[in-house]
């Protein structure tokens, strides 16, 4: 990624210039791909386009991006605080039918128990 990039992805002011970038320079940009997510974190404040990037790394190769999906599921966690987009990014990582499957997983993955007990909270 060249300086003149770079300044522009740091003047993003939501996060969007930044998923732009991903989605359209997928393939090319693999070892940019740490700096792209922290700034996307950095940038994005309400977990929008933080979950936009992890279900469309999740969509193009859920193995190879896997360390910046983590990254990327852990931050919308903190930031959707209410809970608009987690409902999408858990339906997107771990199917459909999650609901059905929410023991299990929430036994194997741990953010899959953060964002179901958010999303389906006990004792409400």
């Amino acid at each position: 990624m060249d300086n003149h990039i770079k300044k522009i992805l740091d003047d993003d002011t939501n996060g969007l210039l930044t998923y732009e970038y991903i989605a359209n320079n997928m393939g090319s940009i693999d070892t940019d791909m740490p700096a792209l997510v922290d700034n996307m974190i950095l940038k994005d404040r309400t977990g929008q386009f933080v979950v936009s990037t992890a279900r469309y790394l999740n969509a193009i190769d859920r193995e190879k991006y896997a360390s910046s999906i983590d990254l990327l599921v852990k931050a919308a966690i903190t930031k959707d605080r209410d809970h608009v987009y987690l409902s999408y990014l858990a339906a997107s990582l771990w199917g459909d039918d999650f609901k059905e499957h929410a023991a299990e997983l929430s036994e194997t993955d741990d953010n899959f128990r953060r964002i179901y007990k958010r999303l389906y909270p006990v004792g409400i």
